[in-house]
């Protein structure tokens, strides 16, 4: 079965990345001379995903002006309006019963970059009898680690390690259309249906490893600008 829909929440303020996203909504910040929802949108057509919802709420018209319904970005694109105070459980609400008809399709926060292999994940997800599939990762700690011994002797310095003992939500999902019945009017969908799936046995979690980096801060951006050989 190939999945060729995704649901994007790009509705966010940025309130940490201000002054930047006082005229512009986050998903529009640039990295690289283009905003970071292009970064998405091409990363899903690479894989065939051509039918995309938006769902937008803050400054809509700057995302909405910018990507039409997708046709220069060879991607067919439809919008979903919703409330920022709605949450991503609103967002992802209105625009599954608005605009999906698919059974499974592929949902995502907007604000990050990554290379995942979405035709991998869609197969983890149908094979797992689940509801939704998080793709998770083990991100490296933003701090340097201190080695020290049953005598409190300092024996070495580990610099930002890979925290394999923890995985970190990635925001990108794979969801059955089921999963409207346990999303709530408004909300966190993190603090609310995933909670309610995970009870059930009905969340997968599917392991990555590659490129994974947000946008949430001006120090992650200044970090993914370097990363991507975009330095100011």
């Amino acid at each position: 079965m190939k999945i060729d829909t995704a649901v994007v929440l790009a509705g966010g303020q940025g309130d940490r990345l201000k002054p930047l996203t006082n005229d512009v909504p986050k998903a529009m910040v640039e990295i690289k001379n283009k905003p970071l929802l292009q970064w998405i949108v091409e990363w899903l057509r690479n894989y065939n995903v051509k039918e995309i919802v938006l769902g937008v709420a803050y400054l809509k018209e700057k995302i909405m002006d910018y990507f039409g319904d997708g046709a220069r970005f060879g991607v067919n694109i439809r919008y979903s309006v919703h409330t920022v105070e709605g949450g991503t459980a609103e967002g992802f609400r209105l625009a599954i019963s608005r605009y999906v008809d698919r059974d499974v399709f592929f949902a995502l926060n907007g604000d990050q970059i990554t290379s995942i292999d979405l035709n991998d994940l869609a197969s983890f997800h149908l094979k797992g009898n689940s509801i939704a599939t998080m793709a998770v990762a083990n991100l490296c700690c933003p701090y340097g680690h201190v080695e020290i011994n049953d005598k409190h002797n300092v024996v070495g310095f580990v610099e930002k390690p890979v925290c394999l003992h923890m995985s970190c939500n990635t925001g990108i999902y794979v969801f059955s259309r089921e999963i409207l019945k346990y999303l709530p009017d408004t909300g966190d969908i993190e603090k609310t249906t995933f909670l309610s799936l995970a009870k059930s046995n009905l969340l997968k979690a599917y392991p990555y490893n590659g490129i994974f980096v947000t946008v949430n801060t001006h120090k992650d951006l200044v970090e993914v600008k370097k990363q991507f050989g975009d330095a100011e």
